[in-house]
């Protein structure tokens, strides 16, 4: 019997097993462990005649689906993940079923709803139309294609081009930044720069944005070698945001690509009482942002932004340079490593033709209100101390401690996750071992921030006793 048409004639059926299985794990969200530490691990071997799909799906509940995480729920504050919106969740399932390649844009209408839905973030993040857009698998992607350009516009200075000579016959490419994310130097060394070329300009006094009188003096002492700055809007700390404007305008007296890494923190255009941390974002001449962050789609997606496609092409070209083609009519396969990649676009549209700027107006104003709460509630207490003001969406604090070790955060930490209440992660935060809360999820509400606030007293308590024991 071929077991893959029986599955094609009872394909409903299974689907409706699909539906009830994913209904019960949304609506029982809420009521899952936030992460999981433990679980017994069955013995799976490839078989040798498979069972179908239905025998399949059955296996996977009784013995997968129980150990995994509540990550996609309200009281997820680790890293900056997002939830998954109803709608976005809708428009993925249909990625799947029409399994679309979407390496160029000529095969169907799928292209075009690609370009409708970056056009429709450019709205969102009040980017102005001189800029093309991608979609990517995730910010370091992102990152990594707005580098490459970047690197290919210091290249094409020297009369080269990195995509052609490669690196060997131009200078060495500088960086230069104030708090660069992880991601900036993992696509440095993916792109043969390297991570000694990063040089980290001092920030201000107690931030995360850099100190424009240093970086100025920077670019003064290089003034004759283009660079690249790589700006942040929203470090993931304590979404610090440098000064956009001023950075922008430096570049009416100096030579360099303006990178803006606005990961998350771009979504502060959604809302009028935030808009202005993002001011001057238009100076950029690439930019990252998140998808499967604060938009709140399923992983993976994000999107770069550029207003130098043709260096983008000359980088990422899918034909060789003497064939021409690609450079006058540049396709997705043109524009970013992949080939071939999934329709990653759908779960976008679908989320902002549902909910629209007044839903993500909101989405955003309510994240930020529960982050300033929980880091209210954080500065008022004995247990615990308040590293840096809650600009957005991410509290940062310590255990109030005067010594506190790597090793002390951590274990409060894992006692903290373990008990399945919320999920944060650590962090140094000027030199203190620290802890992160990143608020970015659509089902967050206040009273999550009770249980999230009971978790932590409960944990801090329990770890002092413990603390006097060893004593």
């Amino acid at each position: 019997m071929n077991i893959m048409k029986h599955d094609q004639e009872i394909f409903d059926s299974i689907l409706n097993e699909v539906v009830h299985h994913a209904t019960n794990f949304f609506n029982d969200l809420e009521d899952r462990a936030v992460s999981t530490h433990s679980y017994n691990l069955p013995k799976n071997e490839l078989p040798e005649i498979g069972s179908g799909s239905r025998a399949a799906l059955d296996f996977f509940t009784q013995n997968y689906a129980k150990s995994l995480s509540g990550s996609a729920g309200s009281r997820y504050l680790g890293f900056v993940t997002g939830g998954a919106t109803p709608a976005s969740i809708i428009g993925d399932w249909l990625v799947s079923v029409y399994d679309q390649n979407l390496s160029n844009s000529k095969d169907s209408i799928a292209g075009y709803i690609e370009l409708e839905t970056i056009d429709m973030l450019k709205e969102l993040f009040l980017l102005s139309n001189d800029y093309s857009g991608t979609f990517v698998s995730g910010a370091t992607m992102a990152n990594f294609v707005g580098l490459a350009q970047a690197r290919e516009w210091i290249a094409q200075h020297y009369g080269k081009s990195t995509s052609i000579d490669g690196l060997y016959d131009i200078p060495q490419i500088k960086i230069v930044s104030g708090t660069p994310h992880s991601s900036i130097f993992k696509a440095t060394a993916m792109l043969g720069i390297g991570r000694k070329s990063i040089h980290q300009i001092p920030c201000q006094e107690n931030r995360e944005a850099i100190d424009i009188t240093k970086l100025q003096e920077y670019l003064e002492l290089h003034k004759n070698e283009p660079c690249i700055i790589v700006a942040n809007a929203g470090t993931v700390n304590t979404v610090d945001f440098d000064d956009l404007v001023a950075i922008g305008k430096l570049k009416t007296q100096y030579n360099f690509w303006l990178h803006v890494d606005a990961a998350f923190g771009g979504f502060a255009a959604c809302s009028p009482l935030y808009r202005e941390l993002i001011e001057g974002m238009n100076y950029a001449d690439s930019i990252t942002i998140d998808a499967h962050k604060w938009l709140n789609v399923p992983y993976d997606s994000a999107m770069q932004f550029t207003r130098h496609q043709q260096l983008q092409v000359a980088v990422f070209q899918n034909n060789a340079a003497y064939l021409g083609g690609s450079i006058e009519n540049p396709d997705f396969f043109d524009l970013t490593p992949e080939n071939s990649r999934r329709f990653r676009a759908l779960p976008a549209w679908f989320t902002l033709k549902a909910y629209g700027k007044k839903g993500y107006q909101h989405l955003i104003e309510e994240n930020v209100k529960l982050a300033k709460q929980l880091g209210q509630k954080i500065d008022d207490s004995q247990y615990f101390k308040l590293l840096s003001p809650v600009r957005l969406n991410v509290v940062c604090f310590s255990l109030n401690k005067e010594s506190i070790t790597t090793e002390m955060n951590n274990h409060f930490l894992s006692n903290l996750n373990q008990q399945g209440n919320v999920f944060m992660t650590p962090t140094i935060y000027n030199g203190v071992p620290a802890i992160r809360a990143a608020f970015s999820n659509w089902r967050t509400e206040e009273k999550d921030i009770a249980i999230i606030w009971e978790a932590l007293l409960s944990t801090v308590q329990d770890f002092e006793s413990q603390l006097i024991e060893d004593v």
